[in-house]
């Protein structure tokens, strides 16, 4: 019994990592439909949402560096930044400091943009997990401190690269 005890935890070690990161890609994916369904504008992309929630939390923060803390070619944030502009949701200043170097701003539509994709993403995740049995919500919360470890070391990783 022993020896079967130790296959089967031998057995979930191999698989845990795939199951898990199979789980984080099938709710993200499932969140992201949701949450496109019913929009009455056009929808922005995964690298546009993420440029825009940098620059929410960094402020005038530059094309390059954006790029660096994305990993993504600064030509491609480039691409994302002048899209971002052309449909309102930045603005582009010149850096007084060194005018070669471009500030990257929110409009008031993108910071709207953002605060209604949370509400709707918090209130669609909500109404899940409220749906779930007490001892399912309590797991959720109480992975949150190690899914937020495990991001981490995935981007410290990425950086290493």
């Amino acid at each position: 019994m022993d020896q079967e005890r130790r296959d089967q935890e031998r057995r979930d070690r191999e698989t845990f990592p795939e199951e898990l990161a199979d789980a984080l890609v099938g709710v993200q994916r499932l969140l992201r439909r949701r949450l496109r369904a019913g929009l009455k504008v056009p929808r922005l992309r995964g690298a546009e949402v993420e440029l825009l929630r940098l620059i929410e939390t960094r402020p005038g923060i530059g094309v390059s560096e954006a790029a660096k803390e994305l990993y993504l070619a600064g030509n491609s944030v480039s691409t994302l930044v002048n899209q971002l502009v052309k449909d309102g949701y930045l603005v582009r200043e010149t850096d007084p400091a060194d005018r070669r170097v471009a500030r990257l701003l929110l409009t008031e539509a993108a910071e709207e943009r953002l605060r209604a994709w949370r509400e709707r993403r918090a209130a669609l995740v909500g109404r899940h997990v409220a749906r779930l049995d007490a001892a399912d919500r309590e797991a959720l919360r109480a992975a949150l401190p190690a899914l937020r470890a495990l991001a981490v070391t995935l981007h410290e990783e990425a950086g290493e690269s």
